[in-house]
This record gives C-alpha cells, sequence and structure tokens, in this order.
C-alpha cells in the first residue's frame, strides 16, 4: 500500500499555467513531418480553424491539458524556411514575431493583426526523422526567434527500420534545444514532449541563436551594426539576429519596409550588403543558403550513424503494432472488446449461476403471506440482487479495467480510439468504461468517474446507461434470439450503437462548453501485480457497495409491498397509456416494466408470470417482442445504476438522465413499432 501510495504522488510545479495564465505552443514543422498527426492526437473534440489574416492559409487552435497545466495549442501551416516568403507563407513567420499585435512596419497593411492571439510562448518543431538533414535547415533559422523551443524528432519508428541510430541528446546538446524522440502517430513520446515544451516556458529557456559560419559572420559585422539602432529594433520589433539574416539575404519583405519605413537608412544597408558580398566567393542569399545546408549536414553527420535496420523486434513492438497502429489498433482494440463480451457472457454468466442463481433457488419456495413476511423477503431478494452485481459482474469487470490499465493496454486503446469518440464529444479515455457496461453499467460509470470531470464525466455517464449491460443482453439474446432470429438481434444492437452517437450529438448541444483536448500518455508495458489489483479493485467498489445497498433493498421493500397489497392491477391500469396505446403490449406486462428498474432480469421472469407461460410467442407477435425488447434496453437500467450517477454527477443531472432514458425508450420503441406495423400492413 506504500507503494500505492508513492507511485500515486503527483509532484507540483509552479508557476501553473491555467485559466488566463495557460501558455501558447505552436507547432511548426516542414510538409509531411507529422505536424497535423501530432495536433489530432492531443486536441481536443472542438477544434477552431481559421485562416491568417489576408491570406488562404489555414490553422487549428484548441486547448490541451498537459498535466495540471492548461495551453494553447496551435497547428500552423507548413513552412520551409523564414527568408524569401510568399505573403501567404509569411503569415506564419508574423505570427511567430508578433501574433495578435502589429509592429509600426506592418501597421500600412490591409486587415487586422496576422492572428486573433498572442504569438506563442513556447514553439515546437516536428522533425522527420527520416530525413532529419533537411529539417535541420528550418530548425538553424528558427532558433534566430528568440522564444523557447524544443525539437520533435517525429517518426523515430520509420527511421529504425531505415537503418539510421540517430542520438537525441548529442543533437540536443549541439542545438541547444531540447529534443525527444516521438512517434505521433502511435502516442510515443508525446507526454515527453508537451512536459517538456511547459518547463521550456517555465523556465524561460531560450535557446542561443545558431548564426551562419565564421567567414560570413565577419564580413556581416558593419550591416549588424547598423542595423543596431533604436528607430528599427522599434519599427520591426525582430529579434536582431534575425532581422540581420533576413537582410542579408535580401528578403523582399524587410527590405521593402525598410524603403517604407527608414528610407534614409536603406541606401546605407544595401551599400554594407553589397561591401560584405564582396569579400565572399558567391552571392550573399546563395552563401548563406549553402551554409546552412553545410551546417545541417554537419550536424547530422555528428549525430547519426547508418547502419543495418534494427532486427531486434520483441514483443512490445508487436504488441504495439497491435493497439497503436492506425488500423491494426482497431483489431487490438476489438480483441479487447472480444475479452470483455467473454468476461460477461462466460466467466460471469458462471458466477452467476453459482451464486446468485443457488441464492434465487434457495428462496423460491419462500412465499410469505404477512406484511412482514413480505418485508423480509423483499429484503433479502434485494440483497441477493446486490450479490447478484457485486459477485459475477462488478468484481471480475473492475478486475479486468484495473489489469489492462496497470499493464499499460487501457492507455493504447484510448488514443487509437480517440477520434471516433471525439465524434460524440468525448475523449478515448473513455472507451474502457463503454465496454465494461456491455457487463454492468455500475461500474462503468464508476470507471467513467475515475477517468474524466465536468461535462465529459456527465455525458459519459448517461450514454453509458444505453449500453446493454449483461441483464439486458440476456433477454434480448433469450427473447430475440428465439422469436426474431440473428436479424432480430443484429438490429437491437446497431439501434443502440446509432442511439448512443445521436445520443452524444445532441448531448454537446446541452453541454456546449467542450473540454480541453488530453495529452495521453503511453506508459510501457508491465505485469500487473497481486497486490496492486486488488487494492484498486477494492477502492473502485467498496464506496460504491454503501451506495447501492440501501437503494436497492428500499427500492425491493417499496414494489413488494405494492404487489402484496394488490396495487399492481392499479399499476397495469395506469401504465395502460405506455403499454396498450403506444407501445402495443399487453395490459399485463405493466408491472414486468415497472419492476425493471430493480433489477432487469426480473422482467424477464415476471413476464412469464404475468402471461402465465414461458412460451410468450403464443400471446406476443414479432412487431410486440421487438416493441418490449427496445423499450427495455433503452429504459432505466437499474436502481444501482441512478445510486451511482447520483454520486458520479449529482442529483439534478442523474434525473435528468432518468428522464432522458425514458423518453428515448418511449420515442424509439414506438415509432419503430409504427414503422413496422405500416411495413407489414403495407406488404401484406
Amino acid at each position: 500500500m506504500e507503494n500505492l501510495a508513492r507511485e500515486s504522488t503527483v509532484p507540483l510545479r509552479t508557476p501553473l499555467f491555467r485559466g488566463e495564465r495557460r501558455i501558447g505552443i505552436a507547432l511548426v514543422g516542414l510538409p509531411n513531418s507529422g505536424k497535423s498527426t501530432l495536433f489530432k492526437a492531443v486536441s481536443s473534440a472542438s477544434i477552431f480553424k481559421g485562416k491568417f489574416a489576408g491570406t488562404q492559409r489555414a490553422y487549428g487552435e484548441c486547448a490541451v491539458q498537459i498535466g495540471l497545466d492548461e495551453a494553447r495549442l496551435v497547428d500552423l501551416p507548413s513552412i520551409h524556411y523564414l527568408h524569401g516568403l510568399a505573403q501567404d507563407d509569411r503569415v506564419t513567420l508574423q505570427y511567430l514575431l508578433w501574433g495578435n499585435e502589429r509592429p509600426p512596419v506592418s501597421q500600412h497593411e490591409p486587415g487586422g493583426p496576422p492572428a486573433p492571439f498572442a504569438p506563442p510562448d513556447v514553439i515546437i518543431q516536428i522533425i522527420d526523422a527520416t530525413a532529419l538533414e533537411r529539417h535541420l535547415e528550418l530548425t538553424l533559422e528558427l532558433t534566430l526567434l528568440g522564444r523557447p523551443m524544443v525539437v520533435a524528432l517525429n517518426m523515430m519508428d520509420e527511421a529504425w527500420k531505415k537503418g539510421l541510430h540517430i542520438n537525441a541528446r548529442t543533437l540536443s546538446r549541439q542545438l541547444g534545444v531540447p529534443v525527444v524522440p516521438t512517434v505521433a502517430l502511435m502516442g510515443h513520446g508525446i507526454a515527453e514532449l508537451f512536459a517538456t515544451a511547459v518547463q521550456a516556458v517555465r523556465e524561460k529557456a531560450c535557446p542561443l541563436p545558431l548564426r551562419a559560419s565564421g567567414h560570413i559572420c565577419e564580413p556581416l559585422q558593419p550591416l549588424s551594426k547598423a542595423l543596431r539602432r533604436p528607430e528599427v529594433e522599434e519599427a520591426f520589433r525582430m529579434p536582431h539576429p534575425l532581422l540581420v539574416m533576413q537582410i542579408a539575404a535580401g528578403d523582399e519583405y524587410c527590405l521593402d519596409e525598410m524603403r517604407q519605413h527608414l528610407p534614409r537608412l536603406l541606401p546605407e544597408l544595401l551599400q554594407l550588403r553589397a561591401e560584405a558580398e564582396k569579400k565572399l566567393p558567391r552571392p550573399l542569399a546563395e552563401e548563406l543558403h549553402a551554409d546552412r545546408h553545410h551546417r545541417a549536414a554537419t550536424l547530422f553527420e555528428a549525430v547519426t550513424r547508418v547502419g543495418a535496420p534494427h532486427a531486434g523486434r520483441g514483443w512490445r513492438y508487436w504488441l504495439d503494432e497491435l493497439f497503436l497502429h492506425p488500423q491494426w489498433g482497431l483489431v487490438g482494440s476489438l480483441a479487447v472488446f472480444a475479452a470483455v463480451l467473454f468476461v460477461v457472457f462466460e466467466v460471469s454468466a458462471w458466477l452467476d449461476s453459482q451464486t446468485t442463481a443457488r441464492l434465487i433457488d434457495a428462496v423460491s419456495g419462500w412465499r410469505p403471506q404477512t406484511t412482514g413476511g413480505v418485508i423480509a423477503r423483499a429484503v433479502t431478494d434485494g440483497l441477493i440482487g446486490l450479490t447478484g452485481i457485486v459477485v459475477p459482474y462488478m468484481i471480475p469487470l473492475v478486475l479486468l479495467l484495473v489489469a489492462l490499465e496497470e499493464a499499460g493496454i487501457m492507455q493504447r486503446i484510448a488514443f487509437v480510439v480517440d477520434r471516433g469518440f471525439h465524434h460524440i464529444g468525448l475523449h478515448g479515455g473513455v472507451a474502457l468504461p463503454f465496454l465494461l457496461g456491455l457487463g454492468c453499467n455500475v461500474p462503468a460509470i464508476s470507471a467513467v468517474a475515475r477517468t474524466s470531470t465536468g461535462r465529459e464525466r456527465i455525458v459519459a455517464a448517461m450514454l453509458i446507461t444505453f449500453v446493454p449491460c449483461s441483464a439486458r443482453s440476456a433477454i434480448i439474446l433469450a427473447l430475440a434470439g428465439k422469436y426474431l432470429g440473428v436479424a432480430g438481434v443484429f438490429a437491437i444492437f446497431l439501434l443502440t450503437m446509432i442511439v448512443i452517437a445521436l445520443g452524444g450529438r445532441l448531448l454537446s448541444r446541452r453541454y456546449p462548453e467542450q473540454g480541453p483536448g488530453q495529452v495521453q500518455e503511453i506508459p510501457p508495458y508491465a505485469l500487473p501485480g497481486g497486490r496492486a489489483l486488488l487494492a484498486q479493485t477494492w477502492a473502485r467498489t467498496s464506496d460504491i457497495l454503501t451506495i447501492v445497498t440501501p437503494l436497492l433493498v428500499g427500492g425491493s421493500v417499496i414494489l413488494a409491498l405494492l404487489g402484496h397489497f394488490g396495487a399492481d392491477r392499479a399499476i397495469n391500469t395506469v401504465l395502460t397509456p405506455v403499454t396498450v396505446w403506444w407501445l402495443g403490449l399487453p395490459v399485463a406486462l405493466g408491472v414486468p416494466i415497472l419492476f425493471g428498474v430493480l433489477r432487469k432480469e426480473l422482467s424477464l421472469l415476471m413476464i412469464y408470470q404475468a402471461l402465465g407461460t414461458f412460451e410468450i410467442g403464443m400471446h406476443l407477435d414479432w412487431i410486440q417482442i421487438m416493441t418490449f425488447l427496445l423499450f427495455l434496453t433503452f429504459y432505466i437500467p437499474c436502481v444501482s445504476t441512478f445510486a451511482v450517477m447520483l454520486k458520479t454527477i449529482g442529483r439534478r443531472e442523474a434525473l435528468f438522465s432518468i428522464s432522458l432514458s425514458v423518453g428515448v425508450a418511449l420515442l424509439v420503441s414506438g415509432v419503430v413499432r409504427l414503422l413496422l406495423e405500416t411495413a407489414q400492413r403495407f406488404y401484406a
């Protein structure tokens, strides 16, 4: 237990960047470097897309949660270099320099500032590790911006396959900036990358500008001295090393602005540039380009060893291919999905038959007639129902969830399915709780409480109530499998997926405030320890028992007393508008529907009791069976689920969830019934 407590301790680094103090991070890189892939990997479900002022170049922007810190992440258009840029490309440099402010040299330009937000606090350059030399030329220029900077050495897996062995530490020392190896497509290194970026801002660590070689810098000294004037610095508000390089390279934008704002100085600058050029073997712009290419090539040779592709692909590599690959990752997720189904329909079903089913058989002959006896039987039924939730479903499924987390598999599944969940306004971190919902909604909602907060917790908890738990799935398989066939079973589960997807979109409108994107850490694989499994399982189930038990027992007593005093007929009469008029079901099915709130398995048993036979096909046609199953699928899961929702999302939202489930159940089942009856009459 002491080890667990120590591992859960998170060091607090100050100052915290949150709210108005959140930092700005700009993603910069050449085309096909993986910049947009990295942005999508950490972005939220709500991405703002816009265009820079006066151009057609688009950018993406969203909030991102990085541990306890928050950031505004901007995905900039791709750029090859910082000099001699066309207007559409130049705006990227202008944003990096000025953001939402305009220096005097750009006051005459039409439109507003380059971007509607401040310049970045830190720059992350994404580099394709398989083309390191070419990307380093841009790196050399970015160091002239005078801002904290981090290099993401991306596509390291591809470089590894090609036999390129890059020493990231040596490259970091040579550049004077942190270098983090990443595989953005598979999530590797992303958490470390953004943590490093935040730390760079916290330490205010700006790299020293990597200027041109000495044989170029020496002739440029007079030009550099001429540009060190207050009026020049005030007009351009540009780091001095960058401005010198721009003028030396003959950048048309800088020269034109100099011509408009400082016309008396321009002839002197051009003269100094010409004198520097005479001391070099080639035109100055060409010499600067050749020097930059040479320095990049030298860096590449210093940090890279070219050899045979690494042949040692161990089990970790192949597991990552299964769980993190863009395509194969879905196969891995489906494999976990199949494992959950196996636990639900094999392990849990067997445990249920060995525990709850035997307890039910033991008390089946107890039919008390007195009020006290009825209450005692109801309390017993409630405790048996609690046993039926905890022993077969809650404990095995929570153990499975904890094992997946401890092994590092759950985090990989969350990364792969993150984009899919964005369509319903959620993050991939809730994927495993949704799978757990197939066994029991109670531990699933409890798991959501541990993996999400705020608006995402509310939406995920409400949507999980529509996931068919094992009890509802058992009824669907028992009735639809017998009377509707495989097509009927498939149709019900398909409709469930459609309702969850549509429900997510609608709930996103009710709760429009989108949470920030999440930088998901991909931990190393580990073998779950027995003590950790038991401790975490107890921590996640102990508080549920204290909430579920009184409500389950209390609900059982209330419903038993209603039946004892003959209120079942009254209940059926009251529910006639729902059962008969809207759903087209026999009036006797009102009580089974109501008792389904206590525990869904009771609904099936009470249907048999209400109709007086196990062959319900003698009393219900296929449309009525489909209608009843759809209503039962979307109707309130059980009182235990409601109890957990009270704790997880509060009374107000829990009551709204109940209203939502009842409304969806009535709407979907009633509409499907009308459509099926219309189609039956049409084809009759």
